[in-house]
């Protein structure tokens, strides 16, 4: 069975790093006690397990920076503030909504990955630096097609480089950073618009409470319940999540 999803791209090298050509002879010397040709081999198992503990060590900033994690759990936090309720959802339940989201949206590119890199590796056509360098391939074109002009530029300018023909020459150390901070910059615009409406619920409230003198109860507790009141009567989770996954 062909292994779907982003899980696919994160298990490129380790989907048969046990079950390759390399593993069976590498046992085979094992049970010998002749491990020096082994450890000489590009595609042997000692390599094949430096690089996947590797990329489990770089899994977090791998999901944080080459994903759009970073402008989803960023749009849900403003949402959490703009509604004033400081721990609910809480952290937990916002980053794993953000994580759902995330591999919903990336299981194409999974897709793409397995059938690029993982597929080939498994049979024997390339070893584990080359399924990588195959698997960045449809990486680096989601990336690019969010990333902004100016920030790739930007960095191009302080990697010192000249500005390539075709956009698919974009190393991936000019690509990640410019995808990051373009991803930010989404997620700020949207938080701000989303912030807008509930800003307005607040001013509302502390007009008309210090209009009747209302002084000793704070606008805030009154304007938190008719936010989330008016938040729930939109359908308020249903237009935010659609809204982002429509601008992917």
């Amino acid at each position: 069975m062909k292994l779907r999803g982003w899980a696919s791209c994160l298990l490129v090298v380790a989907a048969l790093a046990f079950s390759s050509p390399c593993f069976a002879a590498g046992h085979a010397r094992h049970a010998a006690f002749d491990l020096q040709p082994l450890s000489h081999q590009p595609g042997s198992v000692p390599w094949n397990i430096v690089v996947l503990l590797t990329v489990l060590t770089l899994l977090p900033a791998i999901v944080l920076s080459m994903t759009p994690f970073v402008r989803l759990l960023v749009v849900f936090h403003f949402l959490r503030q703009a509604l004033g309720t400081q721990t609910t959802p809480s952290n937990q339940t916002l980053i794993g909504l953000s994580l759902i989201l995330t591999f919903f949206l990336m299981q194409p590119v999974g897709a793409a990955i397995n059938d690029a890199a993982l597929v080939p590796y498994q049979q024997g056509h390339t070893d584990a630096m080359g399924a990588v360098e195959r698997a960045s391939v449809p990486t680096r074109q989601f990336m690019l097609k969010y990333a902004r002009e100016k920030d790739l530029a930007l960095f191009l300018e302080l990697a010192k480089q000249p500005r390539p023909e075709r956009a698919q020459d974009i190393p991936m150390r000019v690509v990640v950073p410019a995808y990051l901070i373009s991803e930010l910059k989404a997620g700020f615009q949207i938080g701000a618009a989303l912030y807008l409406p509930f800003l307005v619920v607040d001013m509302a409230v502390a007009a008309v409470t210090t209009s009747v003198g209302m002084l000793q109860l704070p606008p805030v507790v009154i304007s938190t319940p008719l936010k989330i009141l008016l938040f729930v009567m939109v359908d308020g989770w249903n237009l935010l999540v659609g809204s982002l996954m429509k601008s992917f």
